[in-house]
């Protein structure tokens, strides 16, 4: 089936250089590098070897601009799919629930590549002038009480109008736990640290991150992007720091409900035995008091974030006295959201 012309314009204008050459990455978007963010050294009272992952430079903010990336790129596979005469029909819209960060940055995204806007489901608290700021930027918003239940990808669609389409917060099938940070997964590895400190939200970033890792120590034929030390990696304590407070200021850490997490202890329990991370592999609670800790640590050194975004040097803090003082530890630094 023929595209249309506008079709066709966004096909053209979608450019995927490689999936897996480092020399041909494909974020940013319009300008391409790899690694995409950088990795720097910090000071933190205490320590002697910590170094920060860096994803406050992405286009909106945060780590959240790599996801919005390969939802342009599965348009681009529906766009491929009607033009060999597969599907036919209106390109779908997407649906997310969101409290902010990933909306703001899939629908800028969406919006440069004149694609179908994104349908957000938001809790019904959330604050004004996020809502306003999603809005703004072409987002169709709807309200709800996120806190009362799970809700099924089904119920998610109904709830944002979208029947026919596709819900991100769920779908499997678009690779959330392989394929939204497989590039920042290999920047992350690559840097061979003894202990890294993960936010641990939705939980995709964690697990990606695990899975890349899983891959390259229990593989012979590495990754072209792979330059870290399989030795080194195969005892890397990969730390996720998550919180269960309703009233924490890491909000995007928090939620009732994450039906579609595949972490449990059974799983990162399974990595741990099979070698494929760091016996003290785990995710820990936050007390919330080590947060204004990170944060004041992050303002003096000129570090953008949020207090989510800076919970893995919050969570490095309160474990200070059951750490190797001279062990180098890496930060990820998931940014902050830089709204219209």
């Amino acid at each position: 089936m023929a595209l249309s012309k506008k079709e066709e314009d966004i096909l053209k204008s979608i450019k995927v250089p490689s999936e897996n050459n480092p020399r041909k990455p494909e974020f940013p978007p319009g300008n391409p590098k790899f690694p995409a963010t950088p990795t720097y050294r910090i000071k933190v009272p205490g320590f002697s070897n910590v170094w920060l992952k860096d994803e406050s430079i992405n286009p909106t903010g945060t780590h959240k601009d790599r996801m919005a990336w390969e939802m342009v790129v599965t348009y681009r596979d529906f766009l491929l799919a009607k033009k060999n005469g597969q599907i036919k029909g209106k390109l779908p819209h997407m649906s997310i629930i969101s409290s902010g960060s990933a909306a703001v940055a899939i629908q800028t995204q969406l919006k440069k590549y004149k694609l179908p806007c994104l349908k957000v489901l938001v809790n019904a608290d959330t604050d004004t002038f996020i809502l306003k700021c999603m809005k703004k930027i072409g987002c169709e918003v709807f309200e709800t009480n996120l806190s009362k239940k799970p809700f099924h990808w089904k119920e998610i669609l109904a709830l944002t109008h979208n029947l026919n389409g596709f819900d991100i917060t769920s779908n499997e099938a678009l690779g959330p736990t392989t394929r939204f940070y497989d590039w920042m997964s290999y920047e992350i590895i690559n840097n061979s640290p003894d202990y890294c400190f993960i936010p641990f939200g939705t939980g995709n970033l964690f697990e990606n991150i695990l899975n890349v890792n899983k891959r390259e120590v229990s593989s012979k034929n590495h990754d072209p992007r792979f330059k870290g030390n399989v030795a080194k990696l195969r005892n890397c304590n990969f730390i996720g720091a998550t919180s269960n407070n309703p009233k924490t200021k890491a909000d995007k850490l928090y939620s009732p409900h994450l039906p579609f997490v595949h972490y449990d202890e059974h799983w990162i329990q399974l990595y741990r035995y099979a070698g494929f991370c760091g016996h003290e592999s785990d995710v820990c609670l936050l007390k919330e008091h080590f947060l204004d800790a990170a944060m004041k640590i992050a303002e003096s050194q000129g570090i953008q974030c949020e207090p989510s975004g800076i919970a893995g040097l919050a969570l490095m803090l309160q474990m200070k006295n059951r750490l190797p003082k001279n062990k180098k530890m890496l930060i990820v630094n998931t940014g902050k959201t830089k709204y219209p």
